[in-house]
């Protein structure tokens, strides 16, 4: 049964932005609980709003949550989450939803509706959500690969990598083909007034390392869709791929290294960490010339055992070299080989993000003015509100 609380306005602790990032910071390393059944309907899936996201490439086992006028993803299916201290309540006489912590309540909080593509199917018979996914409120997301070298031999695959789990689960299929793709863009921006897109990539068994397919997919897409596209993959054996990925239409790239201390690399990621960090850094130089400052960027997950030293100096690497360090929580996806590590907690994640952004504000360097992708959404990761507030 709801618990009798009051839901008056003066009640709201998030009325200051620094709190509300505060909160933000502790729900993506602690999680929201979503079983104990508070809100009169929720139960023991947390199905409300938007389905949640579990398994798949990059981070995962998240939802979508909204709290003021920001949208972030919040671990709901972890371990973790299951003892976080942050939960929901409803209101029975409105309906609406508020953030709780310790079952006090601390904020309003909404969940974004399913998206209105997800209920269409492909000219050849593909539910639309099998295609691509809505990441946050207005981001359509796709794997176009969802196969990848590194994972298909355990001995070289990346220990958080959770990207066979969801075609394992029959919820993806292994190839987007670039109509595919055109139909289900077109009818996201259409239905759902997406504004922008990632295109990513298992690594294939070729040199380019997913880049030309991307280019194939991009092309695809722009010829039909006015949409700002990011595509990522790891670096190409050619760096000519980034002129072949712009000129298709691909407005910004990303490149993740995730870890950066080699050793770290070598035991967490095994056959990525063949690319060595300085080749990573090679790429970023040669793409910054094609995409410009700011519209490359690359994924560091804290928490995989790079000191706070370690993750600060190379931000201001790559921040020097025009290249946005998204960094965001790692979060243990279910099933992998990382699955029972703690996260980062949140005061490691706070100091991180006050020092990066600080750093990011004096390069001008802000996730606003890339122009799609990971960190123009921003929603995995507190960072962007560390730029604006200090």
């Amino acid at each position: 049964m709801s618990k009798s609380v009051s839901y008056a306005p003066n009640k709201f602790l998030l009325t200051d932005p620094i709190d509300a990032q505060q909160v933000m910071t502790d729900l993506q390393s602690k999680g929201l609980n979503l079983v104990a059944d508070k809100t009169g309907g929720v139960g023991e899936t947390g199905e409300i709003g938007a389905a949640g996201r579990k398994g798949g490439a990059g981070p995962s086992d998240h939802k979508a949550v909204t709290i003021g006028e920001t949208t972030i993803m919040v671990p709901v299916y972890t371990d973790g989450a299951a003892d976080s201290p942050y939960g929901i309540d409803c209101d029975r006489t409105t309906g609406k939803s508020y953030l709780t912590k310790h079952d006090q309540v601390i904020s309003p909080l909404t969940f974004p509706n399913q998206p209105k593509f997800y209920s269409l199917r492909t000219a050849d018979g593909i539910p639309y959500s099998k295609i691509a996914l809505l990441h946050s409120h207005n981001v359509l997301a796709t794997t176009v690969l969802q196969t990848c070298i590194r994972y298909e031999n355990r001995k070289t695959a990346c220990q958080f990598c959770a990207i066979g789990q969801s075609l394992a689960a029959d919820r993806t299929i292994a190839r987007k083909t670039p109509q595919q793709l055109v139909e289900v863009t077109e009818a996201a921006v259409r239905l759902d007034g997406v504004e922008h897109m990632i295109l990513t990539t298992g690594t294939p068994n070729t040199t380019d390392r997913g880049a030309a397919y991307l280019t194939e997919c991009a092309q695809a897409i722009r010829a039909q869709v006015a949409l700002p596209m990011q595509a990522q993959c790891e670096p190409p054996d050619d760096f000519r791929w980034f002129e072949r990925m712009h000129s298709a239409g691909v407005d910004s790239l990303g490149m993740h290294l995730e870890a950066v201390d080699e050793a770290g690399r070598s035991r967490i990621m095994p056959g990525k960490a063949k690319v060595p960090v300085e080749y990573y850094f090679e790429a970023f130089a040669a793409a910054v010339k094609v995409f410009g400052r700011g519209q490359v960027s690359t994924y560091l997950l804290a928490g995989l055992g790079d000191s706070r030293a370690t993750l600060l100096a190379a931000s201001e690497r790559l921040i020097a070299a025009g290249v946005y360090p998204f960094v965001v929580p790692f979060v243990p996806i279910v099933g992998t080989p990382l699955a029972g590590i703690s996260p980062p907690s949140s005061e490691f994640m706070t100091a991180l993000y006050q020092a990066i952004g600080q750093q990011l504000q004096q390069a001008k360097l802000l996730s606003s003015d890339m122009k799609a992708g990971c960190a123009k959404c921003g929603a995995c990761s507190a960072l962007s509100s560390f730029e604006r507030y200090q």
